[in-house]
């Protein structure tokens, strides 16, 4: 075999491809051992690999040839013949290593321009850098003077700053790798395939070569095919060339078009279209492949030449007695999915669906790699694992997530959620006991703001509880474990300083890291991606600007985004997960082609931050379209299979998006044809059946009815008011006793601002009782020294400052107003009575906020620093505290005499204007009177506690569901308000 030849895009490459090259090699074992196949990736040669063995079966040993990956040339890979190629070239710089000489070349630079960035926007540039240094060094361009005489037209502001950094780069780059011996990987892999092509033309190989699946377009690369196909073995393979194509369209494609690359490819060897033959094993008949393969290169022929799209369906149905358009639509549906999720679904259902019938394979096609996880999650519910030929980025591994937990950790050492999902990783060895003590003891409720204060909680912890009762012995050793934990953890997280080199930031984090997990770690082959990515950042992390904890945290999970580990792990046979280069060579016998939205696949063009489109062109760089090409020439590949499934969404992150160009034009020209593409709407039936298991039956309001002897009888006036709105969390809290657990890194603000408020009233008014002046300074500092110890960070001290020397004028006026008439104050003042309701005696206790006492009468205040309850909220007993508390003093609850209620007054602290807003709590509708609320109150408190009396009442879930829209309760996911409110018969109840 010599020359040029293409598999067309209908048929299986690489089954094709061994097979003609068993046929034409066959007889002689040993003539195909010595073959050399060059392939664009690792993965297409591990493929053929299998193909070969699929090819062979029956026959004779076969003895497989060299089959190598012409586009993943770099340090380690086998060189190619002669063997001294590779080994006399200089290694390529580290990936990493490259990236941070760069990101400091792009500070330097900017550091002498009046400008200064970080680490993370420095690693940004670093990379534009890259892409045009390798783009430059693929068209042999990277040049000192590449940038001289450079029209710069209208962008010329905006070029100046990018052409210093530019040339900066083209100069000083190659100098740099100079002076370490090395070079970088593109230039390495130009380098060696120059020497290949040169050896090879000199000396031409007398084995067979067969570069195959080739559609780069960089001189060197194409120089070197054009030598494999000159060679007298030696041949070239091309994926999916369109020889059916009219002459005057062919004229028309450009790099934007599937042909774009295979036209360039052609010309740069200097041969013809039509000096391009078919792959002998491809030449087997195949109406309905050529059929689809067709309709599919019409659907994407160029813009310009589809203009006659109805005379060119004419043209194909002349003379043919079947249709020809549908013929090739045959075997190709359109699945339409509402949104990404739906779309996941759908794709495993046809991936299942492929496995029922024994030998049939399925790949699914997608550049979507957040697709591709969905799907993957979907399928394991049936236990199969897919072959995702991507792999996954590092961050989303054990190892990797463990060094980013351990980067953040170093930036908010203290905070409780990291430093229990750090603790909770499965690498971490930290004794479980340990792990609980803390957490129970010291993570739930605000963050602590010293490992000091850690320590405190958790000896609290040790301490009898409030009833006086000890702590058991195996809460002490757990307590005494947590305390061991706290100090270790104490040593492994100092103080970190304000600013640091890189290098010495990761120093730290492989302590933390191997402190927390010792050598589990780094296990694996993960865990082994995970200690080189540290490793490089210890060594080459010096050329990084100067960056405090936080960006360093930011630029690991940077690092991890970016690096994708493959793992090898059992999965099903028949089942795999493709990106689109590699669905350019693979074929299975369904193929679901996902992800068909514009902006997702095809991809849009990237932006060249440097260069605009005319520049790129004037300097001889590819244009970004010509990716554009490549991904439109994969689709044709893999749409060109037998069975297809094309997917689409109709929504992604919650926006419309617009169909794939490329389906929109198939969707026009089926139209055109009068074709309907077929669809399976009993995909979206089994996806809408996939949880569903008989009839639906939604959690039922959940209502428990305990015996009258566990039933409470002693009650706090908040208890009256939750019993009013939500029986069930008095079931939940006062007979089964489930206390609610404060999150943890609970926001303190809001509640702080009121346990201030209240503090700083009742220390102010003591002082006042006391005999000391009214002073809003003094008021003032108590506020804030009470805001300070409770944590409160200093952005929050800084914005309560001038709303706390607002309020304090205002409590001091308020203060002189109220205690005019010689008027006892008193604060936190606990009232208590029993009564009877039902057959059994009660108590009712209230804790008022402060009480004024003149006489016989009693004024009654609440402190709120929110929104009070309304008059119609108090009146309908759902807000009872002032009533009942009213009419507690009128029974003696405080003083141990009767007294009058004089005013029952919610007074609300904002410090804003007004700072100080009085209300009083009952209205025309309760009374007209706070006795007469007072009274309602207390009757109606009476009468229901009576009715829980019967023990056929329940305790149900919000019956007063209109007043929970601010505040769900601590039990409402116990009650699964949420599934029985929005499915209830009649209506819900919010």
């Amino acid at each position: 075999m010599q020359g040029w030849y293409s598999i067309p895009a209908h048929r299986p490459f690489l089954e094709d491809l061994a097979a003609g090259l068993i046929a034409e090699y066959g007889a002689d074992p040993a003539g195909l051992a010595e073959a050399v196949i060059l392939l664009p990736n690792r993965r297409g040669a591990r493929d053929l690999a299998e193909a070969f063995l699929k090819a062979a079966t029956g026959r004779s040993a076969v003895l497989l040839p060299r089959i190598l990956a012409l586009g993943d040339l770099e340090t380690g890979e086998p060189p190619f013949e002669p063997a001294d190629i590779a080994v006399s070239v200089a290694p390529a710089v580290d990936p990493l290593r490259r990236r941070f000489e760069m990101a400091r070349l792009a500070a330097t630079q900017a550091a002498e321009e009046g400008r200064e960035i970080g680490a993370a926007e420095a690693l940004a540039t670093a990379e534009a850098l890259i892409g045009f240094l390798d783009a430059a060094q693929a068209q042999e361009k990277a040049t000192p003077g590449l940038l001289d005489g450079l029209e710069l037209g209208d962008q010329a502001r905006h070029f100046e700053v990018s052409a210093r950094l530019l040339n900066r780069a083209l100069k000083d780059w190659p100098e740099r790798l100079e002076a370490l011996g090395l070079v970088d990987p593109s230039e390495r892999r130009i380098i060696i395939l120059k020497r290949l092509a040169d050896q090879w033309e000199a000396n031409p190989p007398a084995y067979p070569v067969i570069a195959a699946g080739m559609t780069e377009t960089a001189p060197t690369a194409a120089r070197l095919l054009a030598v494999v196909a000159a060679a007298p073995q030696g041949c070239v393979v091309l994926p999916g060339l369109d020889q059916g194509l009219a002459d005057e369209a062919w004229r028309e494609v450009r790099e934007a078009h599937p042909q774009g690359a295979l036209k360039d490819l052609l010309r740069l060897g200097g041969v013809q279209r039509g000096e391009v033959r078919v792959w002998p094993a491809s030449t087997l008949a195949d109406p309905g492949g050529t059929a689809r393969q067709r309709v599919i290169n019409e659907a994407l022929r160029p813009t310009e030449a589809t203009a006659d799209w109805l005379g060119v369906i004419a043209r194909l149905r002349a003379g043919r007695s079947a249709d020809p358009v549908a013929e090739g639509l045959e075997g190709l549906t359109l699945v339409r999915a509402a949104h990404e999720e739906e779309a996941a679904t759908l794709c495993a259902l046809l991936m299942r669906e492929t496995v029922e019938t024994p030998g049939r394979t399925c790949a699914l096609v997608t550049p979507d790699q957040g697709l591709a996880r969905r799907i993957e999650a979907r399928l394991t519910r049936w236990g199969l694992m897919v072959d995702d030929s991507a792999g996954r980025p590092l961050s989303r591994t054990g190892p990797g997530g463990l060094v980013a937990l351990a980067a953040r950790l170093m930036a908010e050492p203290l905070d409780p959620i990291l430093l229990l999902a750090t603790l909770k990783h499965p690498d971490v060895a930290a004794h479980p006991k340990a792990r609980r003590g803390l957490e129970d003891a010291a993570f739930h409720g605000p963050r602590a703001r010293s490992w000091a204060e850690i320590r405190e909680r958790i000896a609290a912890a040790r301490e009898p509880d409030h009833r006086g009762i000890q702590r058991r012995p195996w809460r002490r050793a757990r307590l005494e474990r947590a305390l061991t934990l706290a100090d270790q953890l104490e040593g492994l997280l100092p103080e970190p300083p304000h600013v640091d080199c890189a290098d010495r930031w990761a120093e730290r984090l492989a302590g933390l890291i191997e402190g927390l997990a010792g050598d589990r770690a780094w296990r694996g082959t993960e865990g082994e991606a995970a200690a080189r990515l540290v490793a490089g950042l210890i060594e080459h992390g010096q050329a990084l600007p100067e960056l405090d904890a936080v960006a360093f945290a930011d630029l690991v999970k940077t690092l991890l985004d970016s690096q994708t580990v493959r793992t090898d792990r059992a999965t099903h046979p028949r089942l795999r997960v493709l990106g689109a280069i590699e669905a350019r060579l693979v074929r299975a016998d369904r193929m679901i082609l996902a992800g068909l939205e514009e902006g997702v696949w095809p991809r849009a063009a990237p932006a060249d931050p440097f260069l605009s489109r005319p520049m790129r062109r004037t300097l001889g760089l590819p244009s970004p379209d010509a990716r554009l090409g490549l991904a439109a020439h994969d689709f044709a590949q893999a749409a060109s299979a037998p069975e297809v499934y094309l997917v689409h969404a109709d929504r992604r992150d919650g926006q419309p998006v617009v169909p794939s160009r490329w389906l929109w034009r198939l969707q026009t020209l089926a139209r055109g044809a009068g074709v309907p593409l077929a669809d399976r709407p009993e995909l979206h039936a089994w996806a809408a059946a996939l949880d569903r298991s008989g009839t639906y039956q939604p959690a039922e309001r959940p209502a428990p009815a305990p015996d009258v002897a566990a039933r409470p009888t002693r009650w706090s006036v908040s208890d009256i008011e939750t019993l009013a709105r939500d029986p069930y969390a008095i079931w939940a809290r006062k007979i089964l006793r489930l206390e609610r657990l404060a999150p943890p890194d609970e926001p303190i603000d809001a509640r702080l601002r009121g346990t201030a408020i209240h503090a700083a009233f009742e220390d102010f008014a003591e002082a006042l009782n006391a005999g000391a002046e009214a002073d809003p300074a003094v008021f003032e500092a108590r506020y804030m020294a009470e805001l300070k110890a409770g944590g409160m960070e200093d952005a929050g001290l800084a914005r309560e400052r001038a709303l706390a020397r607002n309020t304090a004028e205002a409590v001091t006026a308020f203060e002189t107003r109220r205690r005019a008439d010689g008027r006892r104050v008193l604060v936190e003042q606990r009232a208590e009575r029993p009564f009877a309701a039902g057959a059994r005696t009660h108590r009712l206790s209230a804790r008022a906020d402060r009480i004024e006492v003149e006489g016989g009468r009693i004024y009654v205040m609440d402190f709120k620093t929110g929104t009070p309850p309304s008059p119609a909220q108090v009146d309908r007993g759902f807000n009872p505290q002032l009533t009942l508390t009213g009419a507690l003093a009128m029974q003696g609850g405080f003083e141990d005499r009767e007294l009058v209620p004089a005013g029952l007054t919610y007074v609300q602290v904002s410090g804003r204007n007004p700072p100080i807003v009085e209300k009083e709590a009952w209205s025309d509708r309760s009374g007209g009177d706070p006795v007469s609320a007072s009274t309602k109150a207390w009757a109606g408190m009476v009468a229901r506690l009576t009715h829980f009396e019967d023990p056929s009442e329940p305790y149900a879930s919000r019956t007063a569901p209109e007043f929970f829209k601010d505040r769900q309760g601590d039990y409402a996911h116990l009650a699964r308000v949420f599934e029985w409110s929005s499915a209830d018969s009649d209506g819900g109840d919010e």
